[in-house]
């Protein structure tokens, strides 16, 4: 947009700011983004979480953006970096008199020590004895500090650290920096310190919910924790192999945790519907081998059913087509998962695709292998449109362009002829995912309250995709086979409730 004064083009910045006098530093902050014309459109400070930090984010010129920065950089209000401070715990012995403390103060805020804690009783066993905890901007800062403190004082350190292990409450979001670091490939400053931004913009959107930020910045250290712990050496899936026809037999890959894999294999070539987080993509390889499937020669092509980062976030690691829905690929390209709904300009959708993206090692088809399906076409199967009919081992599969409750460019494939319907996630076997994966599904519910991008159109796909498996059983008294995007291949009883169809193995690589 334009800035009708000036002309000059406007973006929108983020920037932290370090905050080292409660409310007068935010008005010092306020004040120098005022006086150069920025125009504040976000911030979040909250002492009870940090009280040394406070995020912004402001309408200006790209000079005025930089000047802003200086300025704040000159008094040390700009925080550029998120990591770790060192950590200093020591015992101080101070002159009983008048004015001591305060002149430790003052030394110690020469040096911009975050003092953690003090703890002083002039009644005790110690009288003169001040044990003081802090952390400090880098090593330098601390050399310098400690150097001046003992020519001052009798000193005797107590705790030293470099790792960041070690940091208190006070500096909140550098210790939980520290701790999230742990699960990204790329925990590079700039990107980590983007991250904090976002993860900040989350915990400020849920608490407008009514949700405890302690429990937001849980959920994504639970996130992060949990699909590290369970690749390599703890990576497990639940597997049914069923024989669909005499030359195709669908094998059934759950995860840990996110969407299945589905794999068909025929005599000629191996087919597969989603390929599951990045994070699991060697585990997935080695577990493909296990059971026979030459994925190296045979796999011919990928049919990518959304754009969640566990449904094609591993598309990358093979070099066949991946076939997909327009809206699949520009959510792909825009980093959002409610483009194209109701829900595009939610913030909680947009950090989501960001986080999960970063913790699952986000790897999608490249480029050069996508090919796009139509976008719509005038032939329906019940509310569904029909664009495009495939054959997989001879079997017949429509492809349906579902409606974009889930996620908008959704798909799903149908074979009338066999009676097997995948359905991604708009239809599931909820009682046959396991605790684990159970608890793992509820951090996406928390961090964004609901994973369908629109409730009233995931309930019509829901509806319509009931109604197809019960005509199928009307027509062939057969049931229809249920591949639902998580869980087991599930069938429908009488009654309509998803029955796990035959038997599912548990594998480990240490089978």
């Amino acid at each position: 947009m334009k800035n009708k004064y000036k002309g000059e083009i406007l973006n929108r910045y983020s920037f932290v700011s370090q905050i080292r006098e409660g409310p007068k530093s935010l008005r010092i902050a306020a004040e120098i983004i005022t006086e150069l014309n920025g125009n504040i459109n976000r911030i979040h400070y909250d002492q009870h979480i940090d009280p040394n930090t406070a995020f912004f984010e402001v309408t200006c010129s790209e000079d005025e953006y930089e000047q802003i920065r200086k300025n704040l950089s000159d008094i040390a209000y700009l925080r550029t970096s998120i990591k770790s401070l060192p950590y200093l715990c020591f015992d101080v012995k101070l002159p009983h008199r008048s004015g001591a403390l305060l002149e430790f103060l003052e030394q110690t805020g020469s040096e911009r020590a975050m003092i953690g804690s003090i703890d002083f009783d002039d009644s005790g066993s110690i009288p003169d004895r001040v044990t003081v905890s802090m952390n400090l901007e880098d090593t330098e800062r601390t050399e310098i500090l400690l150097n001046k403190l003992k020519a001052l004082y009798p000193i005797e350190i107590l705790e030293y650290s470099e790792t960041g292990d070690e940091l208190d409450r006070t500096v909140f979001y550098v210790r939980f920096a520290h701790e999230i670091r742990q699960y990204l490939a790329d925990d590079s400053d700039e990107l980590l310190m983007e991250f904090i931004k976002d993860i900040n913009h989350n915990v400020q959107e849920l608490k407008k919910h009514g949700e405890d930020p302690d429990k937001v910045f849980e959920n994504y250290l639970r996130c992060g924790e949990y699909l590290n712990s369970t690749s390599g050496s703890g990576f497990y899936a639940d597997v049914q192999e069923i024989e669909i026809d005499r030359d195709v037999t669908l094998f059934c890959f759950q995860l840990p945790a996110g969407g299945s894999i589905f794999l068909f294999d025929t005599t000629d070539e191996i087919v597969m519907i989603d390929t599951g987080y990045g994070i699991y993509a060697e585990d997935a390889r080695k577990m493909f081998a296990f059971y026979g499937l030459d994925i190296q020669n045979k796999l011919k092509y990928i049919i990518t059913t959304h754009a969640d980062a566990d449904h094609c976030g591993a598309g990358g690691a093979y070099n066949v087509p991946a076939y997909m829905h327009p809206a699949t690929l520009k959510i792909i390209e825009c980093g959002n998962r409610a483009w194209g709904s109701k829900s595009e300009n939610r913030v909680l959708e947009r950090i989501y695709t960001t986080m999960i993206a970063l913790f699952s090692r986000w790897n999608p088809p490249e480029s050069k292998n996508i090919v796009l399906y139509p976008e719509g076409s005038e032939k329906k199967r019940s509310v569904f449109d029909i664009i495009s009919v495939i054959e997989i081992g001879g079997i017949r599969f429509e492809v349906l362009a579902g409606r974009g409750g889930h996620q908008y460019g959704q798909l799903i494939i149908y074979s009338d002829e066999k009676g097997i319907i995948f359905t991604a996630d708009t239809l599931m076997n909820f009682s046959s995912l396991s605790e684990e994966r159970k608890r793992y599904n509820s951090i996406a519910d928390f961090l964004i309250t609901s994973v369908n991008v629109d409730s009233d159109l995931a309930k019509i796909e829901r509806k319509a995709i009931s109604e197809i498996a019960d005509d199928y059983y009307k027509r062939t008294e057969e049931r229809c086979i249920i591949c639902g995007g998580h869980g087991a291949v599930s069938y429908p009883d009488e009654n309509g409730r998803l029955k796990t169809y035959d038997k599912t193995e548990h594998y480990t690589h240490s089978v």
